[in-house]
């Protein structure tokens, strides 16, 4: 994939806006970017992750209690940590405070639960074109991804508004191009390229697991929407 930045994002929604800004905020140490309005009542809070984003997505009407997604555990590099810090957020999302270096992450990393490691790689490597690490790892751009199989893991909800970690995002050039390659290599259609204003063209797939990956063409690093 032609990448407009080298790191990946990652979502997730939630009732508890204050508690959850509190923690994101003063407990982790993420400066907060600004709020964008999604629709139906939800409010996404960006935050900057070391280039990354955490996009907190506050949703005003209860969320459905869904089984979890393969997306686990949130790895957060920090130059003043001298050892790992493990955490969990007021929803229970974990994420780790870990000095730079730590497992090759030098800005972030996520662990995923799959079902069936073979399949996972085929999926990040073969359909997304990430390269393999060492390990069971997958780097896409500067992101490093762990993949850790569980056969006991159950399909991601094909409902993504629910609470948790929910998806990732990879930030490319051209969203209708890049979707229907990433489907041409085996990637599963998790929704359809849609524009928003003038400001982002994005698409979803999904892994075999059914763990949902959005993929963004956001004007204000590509310039244009046009594909």
């Amino acid at each position: 994939m032609d990448l407009a930045k080298q790191h990946l994002d990652i979502g997730l929604y939630t009732n508890r806006r204050e508690e959850q800004l509190a923690f994101w905020q003063q407990t982790v140490g993420l400066e907060f970017d600004h709020i964008g309005k999604l629709g139906g009542g939800v409010h996404q809070l960006r935050h900057h992750m070391n280039g990354s984003i955490l996009k907190i997505n506050h949703a005003r009407d209860p969320l459905p209690d869904l089984a979890p997604s393969g997306y686990r555990r949130l790895m957060i590099s920090s130059p003043d940590a001298a050892s790992v810090t493990s955490l969990t957020d007021p929803d229970g999302n974990a994420v780790d405070i870990v000095p730079v270096g730590h497992r090759g992450v030098e800005r972030i990393g996520i662990e995923i639960a799959v079902s069936d490691l073979a399949a996972a790689k085929a999926y990040w490597a073969g359909a997304l074109e990430f390269q393999l690490g060492d390990d069971d790892t997958v780097i896409a751009g500067d992101t490093v991804l762990f993949l850790v199989e569980d056969k006991g893991v159950q399909q991601t909800p094909d409902d993504k508004n629910a609470t948790g970690y929910r998806y990732t995002t990879v930030q490319i050039y051209k969203c209708d191009l890049e979707h229907a390659g990433i489907l041409a290599r085996g990637g599963r259609e998790g929704g359809v390229p849609r524009t928003i204003g003038t400001t982002t063209r994005y698409s979803f797939v999904r892994d075999p697991d059914g763990n949902w990956l959005e993929v963004s063409q956001r004007a204000q690093l590509t310039g244009t929407l046009e594909q």
